[in-house]
């Protein structure tokens, strides 16, 4: 492995990372030899992917995390802190839910749901991390919004408005925490994952999205697993308060 994306050492801690995207981003991870707590509202979920990881030959624990649970976030912070000999080198803010509906259809219960799980949940999250992050330029905090949260897109209020809220979030605290060196980056990955399964069998939001997406097709989940190695890595070591859309030339 070339040693820019060598994380053998480090500690990691994904959010939502029972299937889909988060569960191809600790996998991935471990494979670069960080030591990873998976964590999902599903603990079965969680355990099976970690399982995945240790018997793959990685090293991996798990834990059932709700986001919006602020004594959930620190417990999970301090747990995947354990992995690292004290310290939380990577931070994958990846839970979240989607709701899609034309707007008059939205409900303050589906609005404030969204708001709850990415941007609250991101909130916890960090905070509980932060205290356990390392001050030597291998912190790092990865966040998941989505061209959604860049250019808008049908169906999807909630959903967009919570994700732009992420990339506010994340300028602004890679701003605050780059005097400790420590980055703050936003991946907006797009995947055929169980959460955009609603979006992919609805006739009228799979069309509108294709016809938005220049290389015509769902990425695998693996496809989009790649981008937070790299900005984990010390390739990515002058790197932050940046959005990395990996979507299929959507957002150019």
């Amino acid at each position: 492995m070339n040693p820019l994306f060598d994380l053998t050492g480090r500690a990691a801690l994904v959010t939502g990372a029972g299937a889909g995207i988060g569960a191809a981003v600790s996998e991935a991870l471990a494979r670069a030899g960080a030591a990873v707590l998976v964590t999902d509202i599903s603990g079965d979920a969680a355990a099976a992917v970690a399982e995945r990881i240790n018997t793959a030959g990685g090293k991996a624990d798990s834990a059932a995390l709700d986001v919006s649970d602020r004594d959930a976030a620190v417990a999970a912070a301090e747990r995947a802190a354990g992995l690292g000999a004290g310290q939380l080198h990577i931070l994958v803010n990846n839970a979240g839910v989607t709701s899609p509906a034309m707007f008059p259809k939205l409900t303050d219960e589906t609005f404030r749901l969204t708001f709850d799980i990415h941007v609250m949940g991101t909130f916890h999250c960090t905070q509980a991390a932060l205290p356990h992050i390392p001050t030597d330029g291998t912190g790092r905090v990865i966040n998941v919004t989505s061209a959604a949260g860049i250019t808008g897109t049908l169906g999807q209020v909630n959903y967009s408005a919570a994700k732009a809220g992420l990339i506010g979030f994340t300028k602004s605290l890679a701003r605050e925490l780059a005097p400790k060196s420590i980055l703050v980056n936003a991946l907006a990955p797009l995947a055929a994952t169980p959460m955009t399964e609603t979006i992919r069998t609805n006739e009228k939001f799979a069309a509108n999205m294709m016809n938005r997406i220049p290389l015509k097709r769902w990425a695998d989940a693996d496809e989009v697993a790649g981008p937070f190695v790299f900005l984990a890595s010390d390739a990515a070591s002058y790197i932050t308060g940046q959005v990395l859309p990996v979507d299929g030339g959507m957002v150019m």
